[in-house]
């Protein structure tokens, strides 16, 4: 797919299909990253932490959930869940990606409401958390953060800047015992949470803040 510098939110629907509302199909045993945010706008730094995560991790499946709204941040101007759903799409066009915005069809933009939703209703799917390293610098300060992490492996993608500090935060320190080797990534998904892995490699140093203050996809 021909990836250009235009606007990433145009031409795009008014509501989300009632589809994108549910939680994707699955199969027993399936390994399937969780990847949220609020995509505003979705850019390539979202796709190397994609791609990152699909080849390092060997899932089967990469859920993109493009959050309605991220409780940490202002939403005032936020676009609309379908253009950002649509705009996830049009870059990330992996089939074994799948956008959707399950969290709105759930009814909470809480991510441990999430993650304790979906492990009951598939309780046989080999489910991880992906994030990228600027998250898990302030991941203590989500709701429930530690409900999160006792329920799933962690998957954490380098950023630039972010290499070193996110190491130092206190969900990285409050967890480091069960930090895996980054040769072991692989075998994440089959183990049981709390159990995390920093992920290094080639990093893309776009973000949405830094896009949005150029006036890109606003």
């Amino acid at each position: 797919m021909e990836r250009s510098a235009r606007d990433p939110f145009e031409a795009i629907s008014t509501g989300p299909a009632r589809g994108d509302l549910l939680a994707p199909p699955t199969t027993p045993g399936m390994r399937v990253g969780l990847f949220g945010g609020s995509f505003n706008p979705p850019h390539l730094g979202h796709l190397h932490v994609a791609e990152t995560a699909l080849q390092r991790l060997r899932l089967d499946r990469l859920w993109v959930m493009v959050t309605p709204g991220n409780p940490l941040k202002e939403t005032a101007g936020l676009p609309t869940l379908a253009r950002r759903i649509a705009a996830a799409r049009r870059l990330m066009d992996d089939p074994r990606i799948v956008v959707t915005a399950l969290e709105a069809g759930f009814g909470s933009p809480y991510s441990w409401r999430t993650v304790e939703r979906l492990t009951r209703l598939r309780p046989t799917v080999r489910f991880v958390w992906v994030m990228g390293a600027d998250n898990l610098a302030s991941f203590h300060r989500w709701q429930h953060w530690r409900r999160i992490a006792a329920a799933l492996p962690l998957a954490i993608v380098d950023r630039p800047g972010a290499s070193m500090t996110p190491l130092s935060a206190p969900a990285a320190l409050a967890f480091a015992p069960h930090r895996l080797p980054e040769a072991e990534a692989g075998e994440l998904a089959l183990r049981r949470a709390p159990a995390w892995v920093f992920l290094h490699g080639p990093r893309s140093a776009l973000s949405s803040t830094e896009l949005r203050r150029r006036g890109v996809g606003v």
